[in-house]
This record gives C-alpha cells, structure tokens and sequence, in this order.
C-alpha cells in the first residue's frame, strides 16, 4: 500500500522525531530546551493561523486557551501520576498522552464557549472579546488555590521530550493542511476572503468560524500540555496579553495563511529571542525594533513566496 504524499510526510517527521528523541541525551540541555520551544511554537502558530490566517478572524486570546490546555494537562499527572505506582516510562508514554489529549479538549470546550456567542462578531470586535476571554483566564487562575492560585503551580514532571514535541507540531500541521484542502476547508477561505458573499452562497459563517476556533484551541491546549511538561512550572503570569502576541506576530511574520511561512517564522523569532538573551536587559528592546523593521519591510509577511490555495494530497 503506497501512502499519499502528505501521509508520507507525516510518518517521516514521526520517525525522525523517535530517532532524534532517543539520542537526545548526548544533545547539549539548552539547545533541546530551545528545539521544544521551537516545535512548542510551531503547534501554536499552526494552530492559530487556521483562525487568523485561513479563516480571517482576529483572535487575540491564543494564550488563554494555551493556560487552560496546561493547567488541565499538568493537573492530570501530578495528581493521578503518584497514585498510580507504576515506572515513569509508563506514565509518560500512557499518562502523559492522555493528560494532553485532556488539556486539547478541555481548552476546545473553552473555545467552543467563547467562540459560539463571540464568533457571530467581525473585526476589531472579537479581538476585544478574545484579549478579554485570555485575561480573564489569568485572573481565576491567580485566584484559585487548587492550581497554585498567584504563586503557580509547581512540581509538574518533565514527561516533554523531542518525540512529543515534534510528533505534536507535525499532527498540528498535518490536520490543519488536511482540513483546509478538504470539502469543508473551502467554506473557510471563503469566509476569510469574502463573509458576506459566502453568506449568500448559502454558507453559515458562524459554523465554519466556531469549526476553525475550536480546532485552532484544541491544538493550543495541547501545546499548553507539552509546555507545562517542559517547565516543571507554571504561572498564570506567563499566559498574558504578551503571550498571544507573541503567538499572533508568528502568524502575521510568516504571512497570514502560508503553512510553510508560519513555521519557518515560528523556528526564526523562538531562535532569534533566544540569541539575543545575551544582551541582558536591552533584548526585548532590540527584539522589538527587529520586529517592526520587519513588518515595516515586509507587511505582507516575510515568506510568502507560494500562494494561498489548497493542494491536491
């Protein structure tokens, strides 16, 4: 049986993936630290372009979804893990995997809430309801003592490695190419390029907004799982506003609805915060003069070279 391209692809990555995670012991700890951030990003970044890029919203709560995904993620494996008393390579190759798929769902049902009343929204409009969903998210989370409240949320186990980095970002790309070059992908570039026109058509706007939303969370909750595991340590301060436009410039660097684009610029902004750490307190001010040179130059994106159409699998 000859596997499609696409599948190929996926199966390669996987493989690779596995090879690379099972020396990742000889690999120096910080640049592994900094190869998960990366592939951590990319399932953010993929996973929001689906809602920013393919379907035209503005979602500006991405980090919100992430802090819910990870709180519920974590909160799975520090209390039902000690209780179990089986090996650690049996919790993280069953326990962890589930608490991720946990995390997906339980920041989707958060999607699916917040996007059913606000998606019927255009613009200016749902960003505002979204950056308040993502803040709002911080606020109980600082304000509940059963997931550390203020002083976050501690003694998380390090289950994230390569393999589920990696194998999450590239499910996370595949899904979303999968879903945007079948059938129902269609009714989302055709609200993103034209919602009223679609509207005429016959399409329902709402529901292909709310399919997109909810995907776009799934994915975001499971990328808060594998952070959380990376960390060891969780604080609801590190999903602010900040955090969702850090996710949102990925996106808008790499070209709104480019899939190439959006990981290649989710890769270039994770390294390039990283190297200029050795700039002490004048990094983030260099990093962000490097990011409005960028979309001063560059407003259409950095790489888009290819045009937004869906591809035959």
């Amino acid at each position: 049986m000859v596997l499609p391209k696409s599948q190929l692809w996926l199966v390669v990555v996987l493989l690779v993936a596995g090879g690379v995670s099972a020396f990742s012991g000889r690999i120096d700890p910080y640049v592994l630290d900094v190869a998960m951030g990366v592939g951590i990003a990319i399932t953010q970044a993929s996973s929001l372009n689906l809602i920013n890029g393919f379907t035209g919203q503005f979602s500006l709560g991405h980090a919100g979804f992430m802090a819910v995904g990870a709180y519920s993620s974590a909160m799975l494996t520090t209390t039902l893990g000690p209780k179990l008393g089986v090996s650690t390579a049996v919790l993280q190759w069953v326990l962890f995997p589930a608490s991720l798929l946990l995390g997906g769902l339980v920041a989707a049902l958060a999607g699916l809430a917040v996007g059913a009343p606000s998606l019927r929204l255009k613009g200016d409009y749902l960003a505002i309801v979204t950056l308040g969903f993502g803040e709002i998210i911080k606020v109980i989370l600082q304000n509940v003592d059963a997931v550390g409240g203020a002083r976050g949320l501690v003694g998380i186990p390090d289950y994230t490695n390569l393999f589920w980095t990696f194998s999450v970002a590239a499910v996370t790309v595949y899904v979303v190419w999968g879903l945007l070059n079948s059938t129902y992908g269609r009714g989302f570039l055709a609200v993103a390029d034209d919602e009223v026109a679609a509207e005429a058509m016959g399409l329902n706007t709402t529901r292909y907004k709310i399919t997109a939303f909810v995907v776009g969370s799934f994915f975001a909750g499971v990328a808060g799982g594998l952070y959380a595991h990376l960390k060891g340590y969780l604080n609801p301060g590190g999903f602010d506003f900040n955090k969702s436009i850090e996710i949102v410039v990925m996106v808008i660097l790499g070209g709104m609805g480019r899939h190439v684009g959006v990981i290649i610029a989710a890769i270039v902004l994770v390294v390039l915060n990283e190297t200029l750490r050795s700039f002490g307190e004048y990094r983030m001010i260099l990093y962000s003069l490097l990011l409005i040179v960028l979309m001063l130059t560059r407003p259409q994106g950095l790489f888009t070279w290819t045009r937004r159409k869906p591809s035959a699998a």
